[in-house]
């Protein structure tokens, strides 16, 4: 069992907030899907022979690809390795490019999943973010989609920023409540180096983000999303019952997955490998039968920290059991240095598990930091 990952590095405009690697041109569009089109024939080896169970689409913006060059890419896919029957197969997409005649070429596809950039159902919040699109497009993609036959939907919100009064942020949670989603990713306001909201906030023209509201807006969520029936199943997302992101899923539960485009990573159990970060460079390096990556080999240190940080962030939960697999008495040793967080009510244990508890998962990362090795 594995995974593929592909990154798509277009977008029509940059969000102020983010820090992903991509282009406003496509320019050299068709170069690069040829260019994608060879890594994954030369890394046709890296998860050795294992099952597809889910392949993800993600960028930049991958619904600025056409069926035919979605097709290309996942007939490459399947013509070297072996696709699980049932596998999840994800398209990040903006809401102005699912239009109907771009969901009726992707329903011909075997793309059996959307997970659509919302952010935001207010226009003057998507002007903030320089979002492409506008609050009614929102809505209307997804039911859009819906009508097309599309119940296998997810879409991403966010909070903690300026504009965003808790008022507003009950009215976008129970806007997706109304058109029966059954996953959400949220995230709050991160402010990312070398990013336009970075530079505004250096120079005095917005405001810098408020934790205390971040803290705030995300219990209003962790509630509303218990009101609702939703799983909390990791720190960012929620989802009704069986609907949970396999492919994220797995990444969390530190199934091997292969990177595939310009800043992809990939992850095999004991090593890390990240491409390049620039499309002409990559592209390049492809066209010479080159894969553009560097590979860091996971120290034993590595390995448990990365389950800490993983594991933590899940419903199901830190098994020490595992932890003594990578290493032998790590168990011990990290019960004894998280014997402050059971004190204090940030962790709880249930047998050989360990689990945040709601307040704990304010303080996600640190906790996780403060118990590496």
């Amino acid at each position: 069992m594995a995974g593929i990952y592909i990154h798509i590095p277009f977008c029509k405009q940059a969000c102020y907030y983010c820090d992903f690697h991509f282009s406003t041109s496509l320019k050299y569009k068709d170069e690069l899907l040829q260019a994608l089109v060879k890594e994954i024939q030369l890394q046709k080896g890296y998860l050795d022979g294992e099952t597809i169970e889910t392949i993800y689409f993600g960028g930049g913006t991958p619904s600025v690809l056409n069926a035919d060059e979605i097709n290309l890419l996942l007939d490459t896919i399947t013509g070297l390795h072996a696709i699980s029957s049932n596998a999840e197969i994800t398209l990040e997409a903006n809401p102005d490019d699912l239009n109907k005649e771009k969901l009726n070429a992707l329903v011909k596809t075997d793309i059996n999943r959307l997970s659509i950039g919302i952010q935001s159902f207010f226009d003057d919040d998507l002007k903030w973010m320089n979002r492409v699109h506008q609050a009614n497009e929102a809505e209307s993609s997804v039911k859009r989609a819906q009508d097309m036959g599309i119940e296998n939907i997810t879409v991403d919100l966010i909070y903690g920023y300026p504009l965003l009064s808790d008022r507003k942020w009950k009215q976008n949670l129970e806007k997706v409540f109304s058109l029966n989603i059954p996953h959400v990713s949220s995230y709050s306001m991160t402010v990312e180096p070398r990013t336009a909201l970075a530079s505004f906030i250096k120079n005095k023209k917005q405001p810098t983000m408020d934790d205390q509201q971040s803290a705030a807006q995300f219990l209003i969520l962790m509630d509303a999303m218990q009101q609702q029936g939703f799983e909390h199943y990791e720190i960012s997302n929620f989802c009704k019952p069986g609907h949970y992101s396999r492919h994220n899923s797995n990444y969390w539960k530190g199934v091997k997955y292969l990177g595939i485009g310009p800043s992809a990573h990939s992850f095999n159990g004991e090593t890390r490998q990240w491409n390049i970060a620039n499309n002409a460079k990559y592209i390049q390096s492809l066209e010479k039968g080159t894969i553009p990556a560097e590979t860091e080999v996971l120290s034993e240190a590595d390995r448990l920290n990365e389950y800490i940080m993983t594991s933590l962030r899940t419903m199901w939960g830190l098994d020490l059991n595992k932890l003594n697999t990578i290493a032998a008495a790590a168990s011990s040793q990290l019960t004894k240095s998280a014997e402050r967080y059971f004190q204090n009510e940030w962790i709880e244990q249930k047998e050989q598990t360990i689990y945040l508890t709601q307040t704990g998962k304010l303080y996600a990362d640190h906790i996780a930091s403060e118990l590496f090795f």
